[in-house]
C-alpha cells in the first residue's frame, strides 16, 4: 500500500468512532538497575528508579485508538480502589469517554506490575480476580451500548479472559450491532472460549488460532506461506463463527489474513527491533477495525496492523503509535504482500 492511500486511511480517521469493550487494567511499570544478586536468594536486586502507569488491557486499545481519533469509548468493570481511580483519572486525562463502565465493589481492579531493569523485564506480578458480571450488570451494559449504537462506528471487544465478557453479554450486543449495520471485531482468548459468530473480524494469536480450531499443530518445516495446518485452522476457523475477516498474528513471522472465498495472504512482520511485546495485540486489533471503519479492504487494514505493531514493539512499556510514526514505518517499507496460501 502506498503512503498516500495510508494518509487518506488516516484522514478519514479522526472522525470515526470507536467502542471497545473488555477487561480493563492498569499496567504498572518498575524501572532500576541491577548490579548484584540477593544474599538471601539467587535473584538479581533491582535498584528502582522510577514508576510509571498506564492504562492497560481493552483500555490500552482504547489508548491507540486515540492517537488516531478523540472519539473513543471504553465500557468494562473496575473495583471501586485506588487502581480502578488510577486507571479513570488516566483514561479521562486522553479524554476517552468511560461514562458506561461499571464500578464493582465487589471486584479488585486488575493490575499488572512489570519490573524493567536494563530493558529488561525482571519479573511480572498479577494482582486480579475473575468475577463475572452479573444478570443485571449484563443487562446495563447491553442497554448502555444500544443507546451508544447510533453514534458510533465499531465495537471492538478485547477479551483477556477476565470474566467480563460473557457469552450473553458478547451475543446480545453483536445481535444488535448486526441490526445497525456495524462493524464489530474480537480479540478472543484461548483461556475463555466464546462463540464469536456474527462479527466482522476476529483476531486471535497462533496459540489461540490453533486451539480454537481443535487442530494440534505440527513441528514440520514447512514455511508459513506453505504450512497446511494454518491453511486448515484458517478454513475452519472462517466457517465456525461465519465472519467475514480472519487475522492470525504470528508474531515474529507477521500476520495471515484469511477471507472467505479468497487466497489467505501473508503479511511479514515490519518491525526492525523488538524491546518488549506488551500491547502488541492491542495496537493490532485496533489499527485493523479502524483501517476497516476507514473503508480499507482485508489486505489494507492487515498492512496497517502489521506496521503499527512493528512500531510499539520497538518501545519499552505498554506503548501505542502514533499516525506520524506509522506514516514514517509505510515510508521504510514499500513492499507488496507476500504470497498467498493455496486456498
Amino acid at each position: 500500500m502506498e503512503v498516500t492511500r495510508l494518509r487518506e486511511i488516516l484522514k478519514s480517521a479522526r472522525s470515526k468512532r470507536i467502542l471497545v469493550i473488555g477487561d480493563l487494567m492498569l499496567d504498572e511499570f518498575i524501572w532500576g538497575k541491577v548490579s548484584r544478586i540477593s544474599p538471601e536468594a539467587p535473584v538479581p536486586v533491582v535498584e528502582v528508579t522510577g514508576e510509571s502507569f498506564y492504562a492497560g488491557g481493552a483500555a490500552n486499545v482504547a489508548r491507540n485508538l486515540r492517537e488516531f481519533t478523540p472519539h473513543v469509548a471504553v465500557l468494562g468493570m473496575v473495583g471501586n480502589d485506588r487502581s480502578g481511580q488510577s486507571l479513570h483519572q488516566l483514561l479521562a486525562e486522553q479524554q476517552i469517554e468511560t461514562d458506561a463502565w461499571i464500578t464493582d465493589h465487589r471486584v479488585c481492579t486488575i493490575v499488572k506490575t512489570r519490573v524493567i531493569a536494563r530493558q529488561q523485564q525482571v519479573v511480572r506480578v498479577d494482582r486480579e480476580q475473575i468475577i463475572v458480571p452479573s444478570a443485571a450488570q449484563v443487562k446495563q451494559v447491553v442497554r448502555s451500548v444500544r443507546e451508544k449504537l447510533p453514534a458510533i462506528d465499531a465495537i471492538i471487544f478485547q477479551d483477556y479472559g477476565k470474566g467480563f465478557l460473557t457469552q450473553d453479554l458478547v451475543s446480545r450486543i453483536v445481535e444488535d450491532a448486526q441490526r445497525a449495520d456495524k462493524i464489530v471485531t474480537a480479540d478472543p482468548n484461548s483461556r475463555h472460549p466464546i462463540d464469536w459468530i456474527g462479527v466482522t473480524a476476529v483476531k486471535p494469536n497462533l496459540t489461540e488460532a490453533f486451539f480454537a480450531a481443535g487442530i494440534t499443530p505440527k513441528n514440520g518445516s514447512h514455511s508459513i506461506e506453505s504450512d497446511p495446518d494454518l491453511a486448515q485452522v484458517g478454513s475452519t476457523l472462517l466457517k465456525k463463527w461465519k465472519t467475514k475477516y480472519l487475522l492470525i498474528t504470528l508474531g515474529e513471522d507477521g500476520m495471515m489474513l484469511f477471507q472467505k472465498n479468497k487466497p489467505p495472504q501473508h503479511i511479514p512482520t515490519r518491525a526492525r527491533q523488538v524491546f518488549d511485546v506488551s500491547g502488541a495485540g492491542d495496537t493490532a486489533i485496533a489499527l485493523f477495525t479502524l483501517a476497516l471503519v476507514c473503508n480499507a479492504t482485508g489486505i489494507e487494514a492487515t498492512q496497517v496492523a502489521t506496521h503499527g505493531s512493528a512500531v510499539v514493539v520497538g518501545k519499552l512499556g505498554t506503548a501505542t503509535v502514533s499516525p506520524d510514526e506509522l506514516t514514517t514505518s509505510f515510508d521504510h517499507h514499500l513492499t507488496p504482500a507476500g504470497p498467498a496460501l493455496p486456498s
